[in-house]
């Protein structure tokens, strides 16, 4: 396999943290997959992974060629796109696809300005909270966070939101507020149906990794309804901050654990293959990773609420 493969199925395993799961996106077999991660260890004269009973976890080395691979996997996206350019306008009927949260408060204001500056494109949005097929749905672009799930088509990771716990200030007056990750277990958990925890989550405070129990107590499909379980006291959740701020900062919500890291939301991209990419994807991609860094920096302008000075 070429360079630029190995590189790619090296990704996708870690975006995964499995090897299985990476060996189905690329449509191959386990060892397959695992022999390619080989490949390239060998090429780089590095180990790249550490392999465990959960999953697959970058090494140093590891870390260094992801972030690398990234860079040189999103440059060829770019050039396959100026190249398409040079053959084309921005222009055509573009099919884009996104949950019903992400593409009212992030994703739909980036395609409103996106149809203004470009008369020619005639932009079909649909937002559906469910793990589209772009292939098999003629979908142009898929914009999904979290998980990927079993697709067809090309994919990588284009950013990630910052996720915090929270919950409601009066159940945590209930409940009694939790100082330490072991105190989450007389909690209960409100769970995304796509984010199993299989009873624990990892959650990270200077540079060390904890086990943070999580006592399942519902579980849902819509971030909408989510949200409302937490209004009404039926436990906390998980959530980027970029969705709770205003919440957070009148008091409606309150941040569980400030001091330990949640790990973070990876945004992917999805289209039916390399070779479809084209210059009205990059546009999308490009406005929409510019409109989550605004966000991300208004919010870190902001001054923190009360609840998080005194947490």
């Amino acid at each position: 396999m070429d360079r630029l493969g190995l590189l790619e199925s090296f990704v996708i395993a870690l975006d995964e943290g499995s090897l299985n799961r990476a060996a189905q996106r690329r449509c191959i077999s386990q060892p397959a997959m695992s022999l390619q991660i080989k490949q390239l260890e060998g090429l780089l004269g590095q180990q790249l992974l550490h392999r465990t009973s959960t999953g697959v976890k970058p090494t140093r080395p590891g870390e260094l060629v992801y972030a690398q691979a990234q860079g040189l996997l999103s440059g060829y996206d770019r050039m396959c796109a100026e190249l398409g350019a040079l053959e084309g306008s921005v222009s055509g009927t573009f099919r884009i696809s996104t949950s019903t949260f992400f593409g009212r408060i992030v994703l739909g204001p980036v395609l409103l300005d996106i149809n203004q500056a470009y008369a020619d494109l005639d932009i079909v949005m649909k937002l559906e909270d469910r793990l589209v097929d772009v292939v098999r749905e003629n979908i142009d672009l898929a914009i999904r966070s979290g998980t990927l799930g079993e697709t067809e088509g090309a994919a990588r990771k284009i950013t990630e939101m910052e996720n915090i716990l929270f919950a409601a200030p009066g159940y945590l007056e209930r409940v009694g507020r939790p100082e330490e990750p072991e105190d989450l277990k007389r909690l209960k958990f409100i769970q995304h149906h796509e984010d199993q925890t299989g009873g624990y989550f990892p959650l990270t405070r200077n540079g060390t990794e904890y086990q943070a129990p999580a006592r399942v107590g519902f579980t849902a499909d819509n971030p909408d309804l989510i949200i409302r379980a937490v209004r009404n006291e039926t436990g906390y959740a998980r959530a980027p901050r970029l969705f709770l701020q205003e919440a957070l900062e009148d008091g409606s919500f309150e941040q569980i654990l400030p001091s330990y890291q949640v790990p973070a939301k990876p945004i992917f991209a999805i289209y039916p293959s390399r070779h479809s990419f084209d210059r009205r994807h990059e546009v999308v991609i490009t406005r929409l990773q510019e409109r989550l860094e605004a966000m991300h920096l208004a919010s870190v302008a902001r001054p923190p609420p009360a609840t998080a000075i005194m947490a």
